[in-house]
């Protein structure tokens, strides 16, 4: 029987931002600041992955944009290590998996359904990945364990109604990419993060909202007026990242 999408508390932290298990330790007394209704973990592909050769960290005015390559240990490698851990949190786990290939992902997706306290998967996409592709991954991964999108702003709305009628529980909405030129003049690509997002996910939002599709919001939450600007706009939650590497004001 497949299980509900509910979140005790709405705000929920990004994948990417807290590492593969929950230790709100290392943010010190300021992670006892924060109430989450779930823990998302780094993005987790079949395969171990190195970081990219060539990591990067560009500001532009009102947040910076990072290359990384999306380094973890692989899907068995996450498990032998994490598991123990995410059975053992005080919050429910989302596991965030790298689903550009439909086939891996449904054998990662199978084998989180025996894992316990694992609340929901949500599956992450390459850039410009087809519509088809990411339909396909809800065709073969659908089952027990709910089903978040990671979509882009672009696919969102486009894509998230088709998405719901197949079976998926929400809709997040990925960190949006751009380019940035570095020091060297050298164009780097990569995850945009930083307030200045917030007006534009918004938007995203509140369109979501308006076509009944359940959306985590994400994207420029920087303090707890844009988290609760997020849930007025309709999201039935919010995702925060960077400002969790940065930790000057609480998200009371």
């Amino acid at each position: 029987m497949k299980r509900d999408l509910y979140f005790s508390k709405p705000l929920i932290n990004a994948a990417g931002s807290l590492g593969f298990a929950p230790d709100f330790r290392s943010l010190g007394d300021f992670g006892s600041l924060y109430r989450f209704g779930a823990f998302v973990t780094n993005p987790i592909s079949l395969r171990p992955r190195l970081p990219t050769a060539h990591p990067a960290v560009i500001e532009f005015p009102g947040g910076f944009l990072m290359h990384t390559g999306l380094p973890n240990p692989g899907f068995s490698g996450v498990l032998k290590k994490y598991s123990a851990k995410w059975n053992r949190a005080d919050l429910p786990i989302i596991v965030h998996l790298m689903a550009d290939r439909p086939e891996e992902t449904q054998r990662m997706v199978r084998a989180l359904e025996n894992v316990e306290n694992v609340m929901a998967v949500q599956l992450g996409f390459a850039p410009l990945l087809a519509d088809d592709i990411i339909l396909m991954n809800l065709e073969m991964c659908l089952g027990e364990v709910p089903l978040i999108f990671a979509l882009p702003h672009e696919q969102t709305l486009s894509l998230g109604p088709r998405l719901m009628e197949g079976g998926a529980s929400a809709v997040s909405l990925a960190s949006p990419r751009g380019a940035v030129h570095d020091k060297a003049m050298n164009l780097v690509t990569g995850r945009m993060y930083g307030p200045s997002l917030l007006p534009r996910a918004l938007d995203v939002v509140r369109s979501a909202a308006m076509i009944g599709l359940p959306i985590i919001g994400a994207g420029g939450v920087w303090s707890a007026t844009d988290a609760e600007s997020m849930l007025k706009a309709g999201a039935m939650a919010v995702e925060t990242d960077a400002q969790l590497w940065v930790p000057k004001e609480a998200l009371a």
